[in-house]
């Protein structure tokens, strides 16, 4: 029977790992294990959405790279935590951050930023001042003016205003088309 698992898991999913060892009772005979582990952990972190079962109704599951997406949305890992606000101004105070990971991808630096509303604003401005390099790359005219506004701080009081208006009309309408 072990003979006939260790064929299937040959023949369906070759193992990385081959632990080969010297029969003891015929020396001339070699015998190869596969490697193959469980793990049993909560890995869900500790602000999950998915209600856990028992531990003893637990089942093991199979992860490998074609299912670990998958098995990641399932399992709905997450994690809430405070940290040191580096971005305000008052000392001592804390950021409270609040992760959840449905795919691999979501653990990038730019993704975890994106769910920290404060570095999800660094994250727009950022994003918004390297569009404005890549329209007035090659056009001095545009950067002439660029400077002048820079230089007078009633024209950015100003555009900021509009800017707020322009944004408040933006989420006004957006709500209304929802519903």
């Amino acid at each position: 029977m072990a003979d006939s698992a260790t064929r299937f898991i040959k023949r369906n999913r070759p193992p990385r790992v081959q632990i080969a060892y010297e029969d003891p009772y015929d020396s001339e005979k070699n015998v190869e294990l596969p490697f193959v582990m469980g793990v049993m952990a909560d890995l869900s972190g500790n602000s999950s959405a998915v209600e856990k079962d028992p531990m003893a109704e637990r089942k093991f599951t199979q992860v490998d790279t074609e299912n670990f997406d998958d098995y990641m949305d399932a399992v709905a890992p997450g994690v809430s935590f405070n940290v040191d606000n580096k971005l305000g101004e008052e000392e001592g105070e804390k950021l409270g951050v609040s992760l959840n990971f449905s795919k691999m991808s979501d653990l990038d630096p730019g993704e975890i930023a994106k769910q920290v509303p404060a570095l999800k604003k660094l994250l727009d401005a950022r994003d918004e001042l390297a569009n404005l390099q890549r329209y007035m790359n090659g056009k001095s005219g545009a950067q002439d003016q660029l400077r002048k506004l820079l230089a007078d701080p009633e024209m950015m009081k100003l555009l900021a205003e509009k800017r707020a208006d322009i944004n408040d009309d933006n989420e006004e309408g957006g709500e209304e088309s929802e519903g």
